[in-house]
């Protein structure tokens, strides 16, 4: 992955609507939303009053630089970020956050570890799981590593999220052929239309 910045993560309001990807608990399902995202100077910031929180997937393989930016309803985080890169098909880097700079030191964190899963707050690393093998799978024992995802588990209750599995959630928003829509690194994907579309309406 080429180096990251907060800025990297930005995402410039183009117009008055865009589309959301609505979580449904439980389900690897998602409905196609479309909202009246938050802004400020110009710039799209997520809106925890509605729920309504950023998204990005960036590629990890090839160097690309490619970086998906969405929106997302369905989480509840009041702060901080989660990230993994267990993210199906492709996994490549999905997380999902209120600050770019949430976002962005828990991507890194999880770059650091050679892949893994991630909940931070600011610059501060709360909880964390490396996945050393390809960013899959461990080579820790299953009862410290089982002790790592209860920690992230608890950090990401404390971010506020109401998900009960929210890593499980976020590994399949990437998934484009499971409707109704999901986000890549080359962007949204309308899964009922097959087709890439844009963030604004």
């Amino acid at each position: 992955m080429p180096a990251l910045s907060a800025e990297s993560l930005r995402i410039r309001r183009q117009s008055a609507k865009a589309r959301v990807i609505e979580v449904i608990p439980g389900q690897i399902l998602t409905r196609a939303g479309v909202q009246e995202p938050a802004s400020v100077d110009g710039w799209i910031c997520s809106d925890v009053r509605r729920d309504i929180l950023k998204l990005v997937v960036v590629e990890r393989h090839r160097g690309t630089g490619r970086i998906g930016r969405g929106l997302v309803h369905g989480f509840g985080l009041k702060s901080g970020a989660l990230a993994s890169s267990v993210a199906h098909d492709s996994h490549n880097i999905i997380a999902v956050g209120v600050e770019d700079l949430d976002l962005l030191t828990a991507i890194k964190e999880v770059r650091r570890m050679g892949g893994g899963l991630v909940a931070a707050t600011g610059e501060k690393v709360l909880a964390e799981a490396p996945l050393e093998i390809a960013g899959l799978m461990s080579k820790e024992p299953l009862e410290s590593l089982c002790a790592r995802l209860q920690s992230l588990s608890n950090a990401a209750k404390a971010l506020g999220c109401s998900l009960p599995e929210p890593f499980t959630a976020l590994s399949f928003l990437s998934l484009p052929v499971i409707p109704e829509l999901k986000l890549t690194d080359r962007g949204l994907v309308d899964v009922q239309a097959f087709a890439e579309v844009p963030l604004f309406v």
